[in-house]
C-alpha cells in the first residue's frame, strides 16, 4: 500500500480503477447502461465537477495559504515557492479553469439549456436556467480573469517573463487583485449552481 500511495500516477490510477468498479456495480450490474445523452450528460457532469474541484481548490489554496503566508517565508526560501510551487500549481490552476468551464458548456448543451442559462432566459420564467446561467457567466468572467489577467501577470511576478523591477511588482499586485476578485465570485457562483438544482 505503501508503495501505491507514495506515486501519485499510482495514486490516479487506482482512484480511476476504484471508481470504473463502482461505476460498473451501480449502473452497469443493476440494470446496465447505454451511450444516451443521459449517459454523456452524467459523464461531463462528472468531469465538470472534478475539475472545478480542481480550480476553486487552487484558488482558494492561494487565497487562504500561500498569498497570506508568503510574508512569513525568509528570503533565502522563497525561490522555492515562485519557482517551484508556484508556477506547478499555476499549470493546473488555468487548465483547470479552461475545462471547468468547457465541461459546463457542453453539460448545459446536452441538457438543452445552454442558450436559456447563456441568455438568463429572459423572458421565459425558467429560474433554474437563470440560476444555472448566472453562474456560468460567474465561472467564464473567473476564467477570462485567470487565463487574460492573473497568467500573464504571474508570468512576470515569478520570472517567467523577464521584465522591471517595478513591473514585476505591480504585476504581482494585479494578479493578487484578480485572484481575489475570482475568490469574491467563486461563493456567488457555487451558490447559484447549487441552487439551480432546487428550481424549477
Amino acid at each position: 500500500m505503501g508503495n501505491l500511495l507514495s506515486s501519485l500516477s499510482k495514486t490516479i490510477h487506482a482512484s480511476v480503477f476504484l471508481t470504473i468498479l463502482l461505476f460498473l456495480g451501480l449502473f452497469y450490474l443493476n440494470d446496465g447502461f447505454t451511450f444516451d445523452v443521459l449517459f454523456w450528460s452524467w459523464v461531463a457532469r462528472y468531469v465538470h465537477v472534478i475539475v472545478a474541484i480542481m480550480w476553486i481548490g487552487l484558488l482558494w489554496y492561494f487565497n487562504f495559504v500561500q498569498i497570506p503566508n508568503m510574508a512569513k517565508i525568509p528570503d533565502e526560501q522563497k525561490p522555492a515557492i515562485g519557482k517551484v510551487i508556484a508556477p506547478a500549481a499555476l499549470f493546473y490552476f488555468r487548465w483547470a479553469a479552461a475545462f471547468t468551464v468547457l465541461s459546463g458548456l457542453i453539460l448545459a448543451h446536452l441538457n438543452g439549456y445552454l442558450h436559456d442559462a447563456m441568455t438568463l432566459s429572459f423572458g421565459l420564467g425558467i429560474p433554474k436556467h437563470t440560476a444555472i446561467g448566472i453562474g456560468m457567466w460567474l465561472g467564464i468572467i473567473m476564467a477570462f480573469n485567470v487565463w487574460f489577467v492573473i497568467w500573464p501577470n504571474q508570468k512576470r511576478a515569478l520570472g517567467i517573463v523577464e521584465c522591471e523591477p517595478e513591473k514585476k511588482a505591480k504585476s504581482a499586485k494585479t494578479a493578487m487583485l484578480f485572484s481575489r476578485t475570482n475568490t469574491l465570485l467563486s461563493l456567488p457562483m457555487l451558490y447559484t449552481m447549487v441552487a439551480a438544482q432546487n428550481l424549477y
